[in-house]
């Protein structure tokens, strides 16, 4: 698949999502794997609807999917037309550890 050439005001906007250190580390998150809401925030160690305000900030700027699985909604990244989003998440630190600590503490 070719990458659509995105407009220096796009990228600017998409960027702007990212700076914040919460979204960031979603976008972290999911880099490692699909999550509801619910592992996120119990890996944040915030809210519910803190994170659900990220993740429709997210979702509005094009930089990641949801997925309704009976009563549970999946996030998963959506940067295959965003290279340059590639690039800054091969250079988050790895969440796998983090992750890992979930267990089957999933609530999904």
């Amino acid at each position: 698949m070719e990458a659509v050439p995105q407009s220096i005001a796009e990228m600017a906007e998409t960027l702007k999502l990212l700076s914040d250190k919460t979204r960031l580390t979603i976008m972290a998150l999911l880099k490692e794997r699909e999550m509801c809401v619910c592992d996120i925030v119990e890996l944040l160690e915030t809210t519910q609807p803190n994170i659900s305000q990220h993740l429709k900030k997210l979702k509005t700027g094009g930089i990641v999917n949801e997925t309704r699985r009976s009563q549970w909604v999946y996030y998963s990244l959506n940067i295959d037309d965003k290279p340059y989003l590639k690039e800054i998440l091969d250079q988050l630190p790895s969440m796998k550890d983090r992750i890992q600590s979930l267990g089957s503490n999933s609530c999904c």
